[in-house]
């Protein structure tokens, strides 16, 4: 069995120099490793884990380093590991729930080029992509964009033109999406499996687009999260299936739990709207206000309909938040 540090992608889907109008190899050392430590006792550590590894994007000469937001939610170590083989220390300087992006702080000088940041709306299905894991090109895959579409995750998350890429990359957290003329355009977040109408399912990563950090960055930089009011969150994991939504988990001590909201209930509607799956029930619940706010469910359970409410809260408040320098 390979070490991490030695494991590749098969050479068949490692992108090729020749391929690409611009510097590969340089694009690709401005991704790093990223190794995180998370306390026993975060809120995260129980289904994350404290001991988390992926990859991250060196956008600013200065250190600072685009990923995905799970891999450091939490994180009191950083350690970054560059194309060079060094290891440097990092420290989280924020998140967002919202789109998933997380970014951290070199404490060391890199001397590596920033990957300059793309466009993600004007690329298109079809064209031919780089997906960038720390390490290069055998760390990398050459990829296409399949689709571009809303998703919706069942920790109480949507994009809404997440970024679909084939093949997969087998390490895909916090992977750069690379586009056609060399800029990041998305942050690798998920695998996923695409049906086919011959043959078994195929894996696919589920990229978020860059064109949602811009937004966002100044206070991530600043405050460590959005400078807006923050989401109701349930704290209910939830899955859609033949066209209702269903509890599969609840976070502990969460608001659902809280407000007795159990695994294998079905969630018909939500202030007398009906909900048909994850996007319509997450939208609804943001719409109706800010963290805090009251939220009505008609909930199905063991053959009856029950009228029940819970108080929606602020999903930061649970977690450890970054320590700014």
């Amino acid at each position: 069995m390979p070490s991490a540090s030695e494991w590749k992608v098969p050479a068949s889907v490692q992108p090729k120099p020749e391929d690409y109008g611009y510097d590969l190899d340089a694009a690709l050392s401005a991704v790093v490793g990223i190794r995180a430590i998370i306390p026993g006792d975060a809120f995260t550590a129980e289904t994350l884990g404290t001991e988390r590894a992926g990859n991250g994007v060196l956008i600013r000469a200065d250190g600072l380093v685009l990923t995905i937001g799970y891999l450091v939610t939490e994180a009191e170590t950083i350690w970054l590991t560059l194309i060079d083989g060094r290891a440097v220390p990092g420290t989280v300087l924020g998140y967002d729930q919202s789109t998933g992006f997380g970014l951290i702080q070199a404490l060391a000088r890199l001397d590596l080029p920033a990957l300059p940041i793309g466009q993600s709306s004007a690329v298109s299905v079809g064209e031919r992509v780089v997906v960038g894991g720390a390490g290069g090109r055998q760390k990398s895959v050459a990829a296409r964009i399949v689709a571009k579409q809303e998703f919706a995750g069942y920790w109480e998350y949507v994009v809404d033109e997440a970024i679909f890429t084939a093949p997969s990359h087998p390490n895909w957290g916090g992977t750069a999406l690379i586009g056609p003329r060399g800029e990041l355009i998305g942050i690798g977040s998920l695998q996923l499996q695409e049906g086919r109408e011959q043959g078994p399912p195929g894996d696919i990563n589920m990229i978020v687009p860059i064109d949602l950090l811009n937004p966002v960055l100044d206070d991530l930089l600043t405050l460590g999260r959005p400078n807006t009011p923050p989401r109701p969150w349930l704290g209910l994991y939830a899955t859609a299936i033949e066209n209702r939504v269903v509890v599969v988990g609840l976070a502990k001590d969460g608001p659902a739990q809280k407000a007795d909201l159990r695994t294998g209930d079905v969630l018909l509607s939500i202030a007398g709207s009906e909900i048909r799956d994850l996007t319509g029930l997450y939208r609804k619940v943001w719409s109706l206000g800010a963290a805090g706010v009251d939220i009505p469910f008609s909930v199905y359970r063991d053959g009856k309909t029950i009228e029940t409410r819970l108080k929606s809260g602020d999903r930061n408040r649970f977690l450890k938040a970054p320590k700014l320098h």
